[in-house]
């Protein structure tokens, strides 16, 4: 049993692997001194004092629960490795980054225009902190589904199987639904679709240039 899990471990892709013990590495430094690691690493709007010039990287590997790092891990390894392997290292560690700071930019972008032009709380802005892998997470899915758009996805509950091209679309449709509305309070929705935007451009952008494929 051993022997097969780390068999299984050794063949996840260099980033992949390297990402998922990162992310693990972080969550459990957050078990042990929460207030440092949030107050730190997690993400702040650029106009809290708690802000700092490297948080919109190292929020990507910071979780706030076990549901959180288990379905983002879960996602990274069964995907990402996939995406590792037709992009290549090199340009899948770049993609993940670019995605991640992706959601960064959107996420910001929209909590400014709340704050702006929408008589959104500015305390809650600065005070509130952004942690997931969540926003790069998108963005491998939407590589997926852009480089297998017909490969066939069965979700565990309910058990329904679409193709990759259409579960992503249903997923990023919900995310702007409640992202808009405000349903689903405290989480980010609109770096979830940040991700999946930069996502989506930057396989775009590979394909047409002809680097899409390592």
């Amino acid at each position: 049993m051993n022997n097969s899990i780390s068999s299984f471990f050794n063949n996840i892709p260099v980033v992949t692997r390297s990402l998922l013990i990162v992310n693990v590495l972080m969550f459990l430094a957050t078990l042990i001194n929460q207030e440092f690691m949030l107050g730190t690493f997690a993400m702040f709007y650029p106009a809290s004092p708690y802000f700092r010039w490297w948080q919109p990287v190292t929020h990507m590997f910071m979780h706030g629960g076990w549901w959180h790092i288990i379905f983002n891990m879960y996602s990274l390894v069964v995907f990402g490795m996939v995406v590792e392997r037709a992009l290549g290292t090199q340009k899948y560690l770049i993609f993940y980054f670019i995605t991640g700071l992706g959601a960064v930019a959107l996420h910001t972008a929209v909590e400014w225009l709340e704050v702006t032009y929408l008589n959104g709380s500015l305390a809650a802005a600065m005070y509130t902190p952004m942690v997931g892998a969540s926003g790069a997470i998108f963005g491998v899915l939407v590589a997926f589904a852009m480089i297998y758009p017909q490969a066939r996805l069965t979700l565990i509950f309910p058990p329904i199987t679409l193709d990759a091209k259409w579960w992503v679309i249903i997923f990023i449709g919900i995310e702007l639904v409640t992202g808009i509305t405000g349903t689903r309070l405290g989480i980010a929705h609109f770096a979830h679709l940040g991700g999946a935007l930069f996502g989506f451009l930057l396989i775009r952008y590979w394909r047409k240039a002809g680097k899409i494929y390592c």
